[in-house]
C-alpha cells in the first residue's frame, strides 16, 4: 500500500536540523513540492520563508511550527 505525504505544498513547517542539513538556516519553510519516492521517508522541496532558498528534504527532518504563544 503506497504512503502519502504527510505535509501539503503551501504548509509552513520548521526543519530539524542535523547531519543531513547541518548548514541550513533555522525559521520557518513553506512546502512549495511533494517529490515521489518508493522511501518510506518521503521528500519535499521546500524554500525558506526569508531568504527564499529551496532545498530537498526528507520528511522525518521536518516538524510542525509551534503554534504562537497568545
Amino acid at each position: 500500500m503506497p504512503q502519502h505525504h504527510s505535509f501539503n505544498i503551501g504548509q509552513r513547517l520548521e526543519l530539524v536540523l542535523g547531519r543531513l542539513s547541518p548548514t541550513a538556516p533555522s525559521g520557518s519553510y513553506t512546502v512549495v513540492r511533494l517529490l515521489p519516492n518508493d522511501s518510506e521517508d518521503r521528500e519535499y522541496r521546500i524554500r525558506h520563508d526569508r531568504d527564499g532558498h529551496e532545498r530537498v528534504v526528507r520528511e522525518s527532518q521536518l516538524r510542525r511550527l509551534a503554534a504562537p504563544l497568545g
